[in-house]
């Protein structure tokens, strides 16, 4: 039995419209504890080769100044991979997340160069590192227009050759995330102009036209591996009011986002294909900033309708049922081992009130070069430069991974 089966379900999933908003932190506080006390802890994680993750930063979108980022040839991943794959293994990391990089590969449409991509998936192999593919991360080739028709057509017929260049030299049974963070991309290049094609206000048509196309491209990728598994990456956050009079407008803005995936399971907009099948794993992308008051004032534990993120964990299982991967988490500076420590911990407390959480994933793995003004941001657990192959570890944070590895 998942949450969504007790009666106390409206206050496991509020944005079902069951529960005043009004009462939605207190009631959470006072019921979660009576719902999971008789659940039965989740099985040991089985999912994925390794419970602690890596993720390689892959984001590719233009931004304003019409600078095309390319993440992990600024990290040097690229030149790299096969020795950060194996850095990552000296600390039982073994499972990570990487990207292809789409506006490389199809420069010319129809035309796929995979010279950027095949030196990664042969590093993977090598490795034996088990890699969940993201197919797009933020950007696409330039030539396509993402507001028509064929961008969808173009996503699917990408994925169908990825998916058989992945079969043949790595084997059936692959992970993908199609489309990273649709909910979060529609937000930034559909309603604010902060990446291209930089609309305001058009954030749930590109919403709906990501979900058909990733919807179509997991269905080109299942006919080519029907055991591939798949990983729907999106922000988890909570949204509170400043006040009494703005907390049903707080509630509808925390709704959205179940949007992407309501309409790639089908329970939303079944016109565009959706299906539960598609709604295989669904990743969270998790960090301190995820809690906001209405308007942008990011809020803290010390806030009266702050939610621990095992609530957060429990409310997504209760609505879907499905596996989870917290599919990015992390902070900067010296608080990288205290964040990931805290978060580890709140995954244990998910855990042991059944949700079935089957990994954590490091993200950036690498120091990272800030989007908009190309500075290091050092929240890895490794640096950005490479001397003879060895990145600097950050030890403080090396430690704590190595003991959430060991204790789950």
């Amino acid at each position: 039995m998942v949450l969504r089966d007790r009666p106390e379900h409206a206050v496991l999933m509020p944005s079902s419209g069951t529960i005043d908003a009004l009462l939605l932190a207190d009631r959470w506080r006072q019921l979660f504890g009576a719902v999971v006390a008789e659940r039965k802890p989740a099985p040991r994680p089985s999912l994925f080769q390794s419970y602690v993750q890596g993720g390689f930063e892959c984001s590719t979108h233009r931004r304003k100044d019409g600078t095309r980022l390319d993440l992990i040839t600024a990290t040097g991943h690229d030149t790299n991979t096969v020795e950060d794959y194996a850095q990552l293994a000296g600390f039982g990391i073994t499972t990570v997340r990487d990207g292809l990089r789409w506006h490389l590969i199809e420069q010319e449409p129809g035309q796929f160069d995979w010279s950027s991509f095949t030196p990664m998936l042969e590093a993977a192999v090598q490795s034996r590192t088990e890699v969940i593919w993201d197919l797009m991360h933020y950007g696409w080739p330039d030539d396509i227009d993402i507001w028509q028709p064929d961008f969808v057509a173009r996503l699917s017929r990408f994925a169908t050759a990825a998916a058989e260049l992945v079969k043949r030299h790595a084997g059936p049974g692959a992970f993908y995330c199609p489309i990273n963070e649709i909910s979060f991309l529609a937000w930034a290049a559909g309603d604010v102009a902060h990446f291209y094609p930089f609309a305001q206000g058009r954030g749930f048509e590109l919403k709906v036209q990501l979900a058909r196309a990733s919807i179509e491209a997991m269905r080109a990728i299942r006919a080519v591996d029907e055991t591939v598994r798949f990983v729907q990456c999106e922000p988890l956050v909570h949204v509170v009011a400043n006040g009494s009079s703005e907390r049903a407008e707080a509630q509808k803005v925390r709704a959205f986002q179940f949007q992407s995936w309501d309409l790639i399971s089908g329970s939303s907009w079944p016109q565009l294909g959706g299906s539960p099948d598609l709604l295989d794993i669904i990743g969270v992308n998790y960090y301190s900033h995820n809690q906001w008051a209405l308007g942008g004032r990011t809020i803290d534990a010390m806030h009266r309708d702050y939610l621990p993120l095992r609530h957060l964990l429990a409310e997504v299982y209760a609505r879907y049922g499905r596996p989870i991967l917290l599919s990015e988490t992390g902070a900067e500076g010296q608080k990288r081992a205290h964040w990931y420590a805290a978060v580890a911990q709140e995954v244990r407390a998910a855990r042991g009130a059944g949700v079935p959480v089957e990994g954590i994933c490091l993200y950036p793995i690498i120091d990272h070069n800030d989007w908009d003004d190309d500075q290091v941001r050092q929240s890895g657990l490794l640096g950005n430069v490479a001397i003879d192959g060895r990145r600097k570890i950050h030890q403080p944070l090396a430690s704590e991974a190595a003991e959430v590895n060991a204790i789950g």
